[in-house]
């Protein structure tokens, strides 16, 4: 003789193991496909790649700032640096050089021609 089982009590029996199935399946799809899962650790990989590419582009750009900083130090300035910033930011220029303007800015005037 075959006893007659309830569904209900079937489905109560079943409910949290597959509950518990269903919570695993969840986390172990977030591990796989999820937003810091494994696949997206190519991702990951090609945006480190590219900050070091631009770490490595603003370590030079500082590197350069330094020494030309260093250059400016007021107790051993360089001459050359200090002439050139000079003529290209207050465009000074001696009264016995000629000036020729090649990319169509003005020349700069000698000192004593300069109206303030």
């Amino acid at each position: 003789m075959t006893a007659v089982r309830n569904p209900l009590i079937l489905i109560k029996r079943a409910a949290w193991p597959a509950a518990g199935m269903l919570v695993i399946a969840y986390f172990l799809g977030a591990a796989i496909v999820g937003e810091n899962g494994v696949l997206a650790w190519g991702d990951y990989r090609r945006a480190k790649a590219q900050e070091s590419v631009q770490l490595a582009r603003l370590e030079a750009e500082r590197a350069r700032l330094a020494h030309r900083a260093q250059l400016l130090d007021p107790a051993h300035a360089d001459p050359d640096l200090v002439e050139e910033l000079v003529r290209r930011n207050l465009g000074v220029v001696r009264p016995d050089e000629v000036i020729i303007a090649s990319d169509g800015t003005p020349a700069a005037q000698p000192a004593s021609v300069r109206r303030p």
